[in-house]
């Protein structure tokens, strides 16, 4: 982007499939000269009080957040979009929101689901079966020795060392969106609704367009294509987001100039962020908000 990066609001870390812990990726922050930082772990809190410490250690701003997976399993689309969803730091000292908010979240994630996919992998690809690709069954274990809160990474982190898988197209077919095995991760929509307006937090859409990307990426991943996320808009608008991420990696120029247009239309406040998971594939520091916007979003969230 070309304008200054302020703040940095999308990044994850050791508390969900990113490579640095809550210090190390605030300390990231004080090194590039960025005065604000959202720690936005998949599905869990466990990160953000450690992140806040770091913050008063090096005098960065930490913005609390957590991306929610929402599922869906309809005929134009089966899989999860993601809510970038904010709070300010002293919520984190009220034990009733951080306790209902956490029992949502559990509903979507854990050792159920990831039980319930590698039986599924196992009915369709394991050996013997009319698509057989694996050399042996995988396994529970395989998946929770590597993390106990597991996403599609660590599923691929798992079949890459353990069933000598690398090539992504095959990947792509076992543990795709559009794999005869794939079962969606999240909490329903409703559900997501609990949380931003029960508990009145601060929701954005999280990478809308990066769906359609062009060409390979690891910010493309496997999710929909800008044509299915803008026919479901509406019904994130109903349930009560108030951002929109249009600073994205995977958000070409033109993408960016859409959502800008989406954010108007809609009233939605603009956020962005680098989704940071590491230091080479998905770096920090390389999208986010100017001070301007940063402006606009804290008179949102608070």
């Amino acid at each position: 982007m070309d304008q200054k990066i302020f703040a940095d609001l999308h990044n994850h870390t050791t508390a969900s499939d990113g490579d640095y812990t809550p210090d190390q990726m605030v300390k990231q922050a004080k090194d590039l000269g960025i005065k604000a930082i959202g720690i936005t772990d998949h599905d869990t809190l466990n990160g953000l009080k450690t992140a806040v410490a770091a913050g008063k250690k090096y005098d960065i701003e930490v913005i609390p957040g957590v991306e929610v997976s929402v599922r869906f399993k309809r005929s134009y689309f089966t899989g999860t979009l993601h809510l970038l969803c904010y709070f300010p730091s002293t919520r984190l000292k009220d034990p009733e929101f951080v306790d209902a908010v956490k029992t949502i979240l559990a509903q979507g994630r854990g050792e159920k689901l990831v039980r319930a996919r590698v039986d599924e992998i196992n009915n369709v690809f394991g050996p013997g079966q009319n698509m057989a690709l694996l050399k042996r069954n995988l396994a529970y274990e395989d998946i929770s020795g590597v993390s106990h809160n597991a996403t599609r990474r660590h599923f691929a982190l798992v079949l890459k060392e353990k069933f000598g898988i690398a090539d992504a197209k095959m990947l792509t077919s076992i543990i795709g969106n559009d794999s005869p095995a794939y079962l969606p991760s999240g909490i329903e929509l409703e559900q997501a609704m609990a949380i931003i307006r029960e508990k009145n937090i601060f929701a954005a859409l999280a990478h809308p367009a990066a769906g359609s990307f062009p060409g390979d990426g690891h910010y493309k991943e496997v999710l929909p294509p800008l044509e299915i996320v803008q026919r479901m808009l509406p019904e994130f608008i109903a349930a009560g987001i108030r951002g929109l991420e249009v600073h994205y990696p995977g958000h070409t120029r033109a993408h960016q100039d859409l959502m800008k247009s989406w954010a108007k239309q809609h009233h939605l406040v603009v956020t962005g962020g680098s989704d940071c998971h590491g230091g080479t594939d998905r770096p920090f520091g390389l999208e986010g908000l100017s001070q301007s916007e940063f402006v606009l979003f804290k008179a949102a969230l608070t």
